[in-house]
């Protein structure tokens, strides 16, 4: 049987995760993901899963995520199980993007389930699998697509004011 604190604290790494990405807090993800984190976005993507470094997924997501106005991965329904150094966290997830633009739509939102797998090390829990499951979206998905050319200065202006934030 998982302590109360385990518990809460396997879903508190993968809130903080969220968090830190919708923040463009880059800097705060190594220390809540393993050396070699296994992702599956296969729902969304088709492919195979991929095993990604954590150097790797900072560098993904910052170029996937980095260019969008704003983000916000919201999680609810977790249910956390804990076998000794090992833990799952299952969760609903909606994740809306934002990205003003003038051909289409500002929004793309993406709504289904995240399961999390993480493992205990002497200095907490890091999240070593991630499984998002797609089971409805809604909205412009080209937004997700970086565009071409130099950022916009917007944008760099309001990640740096977020960061700043506490």
């Amino acid at each position: 049987m998982s302590s109360a604190e385990d518990r809460l604290d396997v879903i508190e790494t993968c809130t903080r995760m969220l968090w830190s990405v919708d923040l463009r807090q880059w800097e705060a993800l190594p220390a809540l993901l393993a050396e070699k984190v296994a992702l599956d976005y296969t729902s969304l993507f088709g492919g195979e899963p991929a095993v990604r470094t954590r150097a790797q997924i900072i560098a993904d997501w910052t170029a996937g995520l980095g260019h969008l106005r704003a983000t916000q991965h919201m999680i609810g329904n977790q249910v956390a199980e804990v076998t000794g150094d090992a833990a799952v966290v299952t969760a609903h997830f909606q994740a809306t993007h934002l990205l003003p633009n003038p051909q289409g739509g500002a929004t793309w939102t993406l709504g289904g389930r995240y399961r999390f797998d993480l493992t205990r090390t002497p200095a907490g829990w890091r999240i070593a699998g991630v499984v998002m499951t797609a089971l409805w979206a809604d909205g412009n998905q080209q937004i997700m697509t970086p565009p071409d050319g130099p950022p916009d200065p917007v944008d760099q202006l309001d990640q740096h004011a977020q960061k700043e934030t506490p």
